[in-house]
């Protein structure tokens, strides 16, 4: 059996599993990721998070010495950002003695991200730029029902179909038990986040996530930017500063251009060591 050390954390309720491996000792398959995020057999997780040195990253080509974020969501795939999940990695890091912070620079699939430990002990992280799709050209439904809501892509590092809900379409009375389907159908071979939102205030959104590779979440923190980036776009233009409501909480989404900064909590809330069955 593999003894690993863990920590276990949580970013409006977006939880989990972080461990350090500087030397790429533990690269995990999909099988005991899944099993690690077992919230039955497991210790229950959305995705599991490892800080491991850039130099064993291939995916990445930046400095060898610094900390690329190895994220998986759930099911075991990979993911190549995690709004959530890169502020957890920042406060796992400075807990652990890893980096010094206020202000960390992390690796990740989508490319350089940087965060910065406030004062007030919320967590800023920038996202990099947002890129819009041209126009709500995709149809999105949530369980049997037959009403289908246009969609927009959203590329915020990995990809999002924003959907803002028509009258009488109700947020809670959506059916997210399982994964959303859009057409066409083939638009996205390999997955794709899915967002349905509500406009709550000028400035202030109500979101809920079907995550790609993790079924609903409390909270994702790409996708919160995502809807912002829209809500921004289609309907305060002068606005900088966007509040989203999740499950789990609120976060802030700050704009400099199309450039963005997601402003939320990140805690460690558990540590310990976990028992694995070793790869075949």
């Amino acid at each position: 059996m593999l003894e690993l050390p863990f920590a276990k954390g949580h970013g409006t309720r977006n939880d989990f599993v972080v461990f350090a491996d500087p030397d790429d000792a533990w690269r995990l398959d999909d099988a005991q990721v899944r099993l690690l995020c077992d919230r039955r057999a497991g210790l229950g997780a959305d995705g599991v998070l490892r800080a491991v040195r850039s130099k064993h990253a291939l995916e990445w080509g930046g400095d060898p010495d610094g900390w690329f974020m190895d994220y998986r969501n759930a099911d075991g795939g990979y993911a190549e950002m995690c709004g959530n999940g890169l502020r957890v990695f920042c406060r796992f890091l400075v807990e652990e003695g890893l980096a010094a912070g206020p202000e960390l620079v992390v690796a990740t699939r989508a490319g350089l991200r940087r965060g910065r430990l406030c004062p007030d002990g919320m967590i800023e992280a920038t996202m990099g730029d947002v890129a819009l799709g041209d126009c709500f050209d995709v149809t999105v439904a949530a369980g049997e029902g037959p009403t289908r809501i246009s969609a927009r892509f959203v590329d915020v590092g990995n990809p999002h179909l924003v959907s803002f809900l028509p009258p009488g379409v109700g947020l809670y009375g959506l059916d997210l038990s399982e994964s959303p389907t859009w057409e066409p159908a083939g638009a996205f071979p390999a997955g794709v986040n899915c967002e349905f939102v509500q406009v709550l205030d000028e400035g202030e959104l109500r979101m809920r996530v079907y995550e790609r590779g993790s079924a609903e979440t409390w909270s994702c923190g790409t996708g919160v930017v995502a809807c912002a980036a829209v809500a921004r776009h289609e309907l305060w233009p002068n606005l900088d500063r966007v509040v989203v409501e999740v499950l789990g909480g609120r976060l802030s989404v700050a704009f400099d251009g199309a450039a963005a900064r997601l402003l939320g909590p990140a805690e460690i809330v558990a540590r310990g060591v976990v028992r694995l069955p070793e790869r075949p």
